[in-house]
């Protein structure tokens, strides 16, 4: 992961979040859950300087996209309670790996880093993320 990249990834994310008719925030963080870049966009609500940079590092740390860990920390989950502090559990945090999908788990042999979304719907969130990961994918 280095800047001049990451900095391309938020700006995907951006003009996704401009087609989704969505205010966000974006981060990009390295292997250690570290932030490279954060990009918030004019009017992007308050909360986007939080939850996108925690997005962001739970996807990294979990190796798994926010999304998909969701339904693990709610009671009953096998990780409830893990949500808090840093831990961002809802959709809209996406790792990147060295090989496979993007998308954690499947197929992704390290994880070298991660984005993370916040200010849209969850479903504009994780498009966004998506889009900053298909920027990753094509380098």
């Amino acid at each position: 992961m280095n800047l001049e990249l990451a900095l391309r990834m938020c700006e995907a994310a951006v003009k996704q979040a401009a087609r989704e008719g969505a205010l966000i925030s974006v981060a990009v963080v390295d292997a250690g859950g570290h932030l490279v870049a954060f990009q918030r966009m004019d009017g992007a609500r308050i909360t986007g300087p939080v939850l996108a940079p925690g997005k962001a590092y739970t996807a990294v740390a979990h190796r798994m996209a926010t999304a998909d860990l969701a339904p693990l920390v709610l009671p009953g989950g096998e990780l409830y309670g893990l949500a808090g502090d840093r831990y961002v559990c809802f959709g809209g945090g996406v790792p990147l790996g060295e090989s496979g999908d993007g998308r954690g788990v499947s197929g992704v042999s390290r994880v070298v880093g991660a984005v993370g979304v916040s200010g849209g719907t969850v479903s504009q969130d994780i498009a966004c993320a998506e889009a900053a990961a298909a920027v990753w994918e094509g380098a």
